[in-house]
């Protein structure tokens, strides 16, 4: 055999041998846990959601989709203060991402749906949001003939208000960002980040920002009171009925400005920040963290450090069911 194709064989062994390894490598120990590469979904019932996703039809005047309010061609939000719905009206608090929202254990800022048909159900019949009844939902869809027949394809019972409710849902658990450079640090790639970044992360951990932000989502997996160390809304003014949180599902007095904690998965690219949107920019987020979360005064530049960490978590945006 030709010595230059053995040499060529010999690097190509040796490059296959370290990608195997790189993957074979175990996570490291870590508060914080990569996005699954994928989370499997039938592809026949996610693509009948991809389409629904942006059908104006299901919104009760024709004007709105999901996709109004959430931008998959960004960071999964509208970038706006507050939505605006279907006749012009303003939602009451600032759009989540839908980007890795199946990683979250409760849909919305107060978690008022267990699960993603949960949300659907809501926000198809929220009177400022699409406000539209599923009976005339399902009809609408029923009338559309490639409706029809994808969804007698993909559902025994063809088109009714559980399928396209499960049929967005299914959609949207194909919306998670893998990879990104924090993941393949945790793949175990040391060099995915930078020294300052692993700074950053280290900083993170030691402030205590990591109690209520970790898991695989950076968050998304449970309640905390907003103004821990100090009263926020005291502080910010205007109160609004979309303050008290969680108490507008449970009516218990200590759920009063109770919310889900944010993912801060793709975290640079959602701003503006919180349910009120009053933070503008990442530092100003930072900064309210710290002062009434935490309770906690950190120099410039260790803030600053947090954020380049927070850069990390900005994983692969491919919408593709």
């Amino acid at each position: 055999m030709n010595p230059n194709c053995l040499l060529r064989f010999g690097l190509a062994a040796v490059v296959a041998l370290a990608s195997h390894a790189a993957m074979a490598a175990p996570l490291l120990d870590e508060p914080i846990q990569p996005v699954p590469l994928t989370l499997k979904q039938d592809p026949a019932r996610a693509e009948i959601g991809r389409r629904l996703f942006s059908d104006t039809r299901l919104s009760g005047n024709g004007r709105v989709s999901c996709a109004s309010c959430h931008n998959l061609t960004s960071g999964g939000g509208d970038g706006r203060d507050r939505s605006v719905g279907l006749h012009g009206g303003l939602t009451g608090v600032n759009a989540p991402t839908v980007f890795n929202a199946a990683l979250n254990f409760k849909q919305f800022w107060n978690g008022r749906a267990d699960s993603l048909e949960g949300q659907v159900d809501h926000v198809m019949q929220n009177p400022i949001e699409m406000g539209s009844t599923w009976e005339d939902v399902v009809k609408k869809v029923s009338q559309d003939a490639k409706y029809k027949s994808e969804f007698s394809a993909a559902y025994k019972d063809g088109v009714t208000k559980a399928n396209i409710q499960n049929a967005l849902a299914t959609f949207e658990r194909t919306l998670i960002t893998p990879n990104s450079r924090f993941d393949k640090y945790l793949r175990g790639d040391p060099n995915a980040i930078t020294a300052a970044e692993k700074t950053g992360y280290a900083k993170f951990k030691q402030y205590g920002c990591v109690a209520c932000h970790q898991g695989v989502n950076v968050g998304g997996n449970m309640f905390q009171k907003f103004g821990v160390m100090g009263d926020y809304f005291a502080k910010r003014g205007n109160p609004t009925e979309a303050d008290l949180g969680r108490y507008l599902v449970t009516k218990v007095e200590s759920d009063k400005h109770v919310f889900k904690v944010p993912s801060l998965r793709n975290i640079v690219l959602t701003a503006p920040y919180f349910h009120d949107a009053s933070a503008k920019t990442l530092e100003e987020a930072v900064d309210i963290m710290f002062r009434y979360q935490l309770g906690r005064v950190a120099s410039k530049e260790d803030k600053e450090s947090i954020i380049k960490f927070l850069n990390t978590l900005t994983g692969q945006l491919d919408v593709k069911p």
